[in-house]
């Protein structure tokens, strides 16, 4: 079994900054890729930031220069520094795992997501 269990959320105002955690329960064996999704109201669920276990990252567009992607290995945990919020950032921000299990394969987990604001 695997939970994924995420905090760091809240409310910020335009120009603040929040960071996001992450971390992987379980009998976990490897964990390949880490990321943070985000889906907006009506919106489709986006990509916003992946770490890969060779350190490489991806970031969309609109957030490139402003979150910062890490991971600590030791602790299954990923994280996401938010800097210079938008009102545009706010969304549910989902974390996402592409783990494997000592007696599984890989498979991709997902977290219950956090709400993030961004409102004067």
């Amino acid at each position: 079994q695997v939970q994924l269990v995420e905090s760091g959320g809240g409310l910020v105002q335009p120009g603040g900054s929040l960071r996001l955690s992450c971390a992987a329960s379980g009998s976990i064996f490897d964990i390949n890729m880490m990321a943070w999704y985000r889906q907006a109201p009506g919106k489709q669920r986006e990509l916003v930031a992946a770490v890969h276990s060779s350190g490489s990252t991806d970031y969309a567009d609109s957030v490139k220069g402003r979150f910062t992607i890490s991971r600590d290995n030791a602790k299954n945990a990923v994280y996401l520094q938010m800097n210079s919020l938008k009102p545009e950032d706010t969304a549910v921000y989902y974390c996402k795992a592409y783990l494997r299990l000592v007696t599984s394969l890989y498979q991709t987990y997902w977290g219950q997501g956090t709400q993030v604001t961004v409102s004067s």
